[in-house]
Parts: C-alpha cells; sequence; structure tokens
C-alpha cells in the first residue's frame, strides 16, 4: 500500500521526518502545557482547555496565508522561520512561574508558538505533495497525515515518563514547581526547532 520508493526522494523523507517532529511538538506540548497550567498554576481543566485556544485560532486563521506565502516564495523561508517562532514559544513558556497572569505570562508564549506552528504546518504538507509525482500525491498526502496523528500520539504517552512525571509526580504541583521538569523539556524543544530552522530549512529546495 506504500511505495518504499517515495523515500528515496530526500525533500519526502526530510518533511515527514519534520511533520512528525512539528505534531509531537504541538500534541506533546499542548497536553503537558495544560497539564501545567492545572497543577501548577491552579486552572481548572476547562480554564486549561479554553487557555489554549490560541494556538488554534492562531492555525485556522494563518494557515491559508502561510501556505499562499509558501507557494510564492518557496518553502525554505517560512519553514525556517516556523522553526525559530516555535522554539521562542518554547522558550517563553518555560518562564511562566507560578502567579503569572495570563494576558502577560500565558498568552504570549501561545500566541508566538501559535504563530510559528501555523508558519511551519502548511509548508511541510506543500513539501510533502510537492517532493512526489502527481499519480502518488494521494499516498504523500495520507502518510503526512498518519504521521501527524502518530507524532501526537507518540509524544503524550512518552513526554511524562521523560519528563520526570510518571505516576504519583505528575499530580504533585511541588515536584512539578521545583524540579520543573516539563520546562526543561520545553527548553530542550526549543534548541531542536531553532537548530532545525537553520540547518534543515536551508536545505529544501523552492519547489512549492
Amino acid at each position: 500500500m506504500l511505495p518504499l520508493e517515495l523515500f528515496r526522494s530526500r525533500q519526502f523523507a526530510a518533511a515527514t521526518v519534520l511533520a512528525l517532529v512539528a505534531y509531537a511538538a504541538l500534541g506533546g506540548v499542548i497536553f503537558l502545557f495544560a497539564a501545567f497550567l492545572q497543577i501548577t498554576l491552579g486552572y481548572t481543566a476547562l480554564q486549561a482547555g479554553a487557555a489554549t485556544l490560541p494556538v488554534t485560532v492562531l492555525l485556522l486563521i494563518l494557515s491559508r496565508p502561510s501556505g499562499a506565502i509558501a507557494q510564492r516564495i518557496g518553502p525554505r523561508i517560512p519553514l525556517a522561520i516556523g522553526a525559530v517562532l516555535t522554539g521562542a514559544g518554547l522558550l517563553l513558556m518555560a518562564q511562566i512561574h507560578v502567579g503569572d497572569r495570563y494576558l502577560t505570562g500565558v498568552l504570549p508564549s501561545l500566541a508566538v508558538f501559535g504563530a510559528g506552528l501555523a508558519a511551519l504546518i502548511t509548508p511541510i504538507t506543500a513539501v510533502v505533495l510537492a517532493s512526489v509525482g502527481s499519480r502518488h500525491s494521494g499516498i504523500a498526502s495520507a502518510v503526512n497525515n498518519a504521521v501527524s496523528r502518530l507524532g501526537q500520539m507518540i509524544a503524550v504517552a512518552a513526554l511524562p515518563l521523560a519528563a520526570g512525571l510518571s505516576g504519583a509526580a505528575f499530580e504533585n504541583p511541588a515536584r512539578m514547581a521545583a524540579r520543573d521538569p516539563a520546562k526543561s523539556f520545553m527548553r530542550s524543544g526549543a534548541a531542536l526547532a531553532s537548530a532545525a530552522g537553520r540547518g534543515r530549512g536551508g536545505g529544501w529546495q523552492r519547489r512549492c
């Protein structure tokens, strides 16, 4: 069902890997961040869910313009900018402390993170589709969708353990606030995203 020769295309393989990372960041960060808002900042589940809505809103508003820009100038620059903005948003999340207000402490990080994802995700899809022949475009789109879902599931399953929040520690406000394991993950993710923007983004050709 999946022609493995598609992965001989460096663009297709690289875009698929970046899609996995981008959607893992989206799913994993939102999951951990919502938990952080509830456990450390005292938000209710409803408040934490509503607090992350700016990311969804920005994806809805900016995805179409992002795709149009990538089509006009090529995906390389939008991918690099998106990776850097995503990393910056993660760094801002890592600076949130107990007592910070939503408008001044939480919202800016979500706005930068959401803008970065909007700049990143649409060009990734365009690169995936442009890197294969037209007869394989449906399969390429299916691979992109499957990888995006897989990335989110892996992140949600693995990140709490990787961040040191397994078992009872996940619900321990003192443990999360004192050691900041989730924030350590966010800082690591920011470094990786910025590195991807400098290195990998520059290697793609302007094919869209």
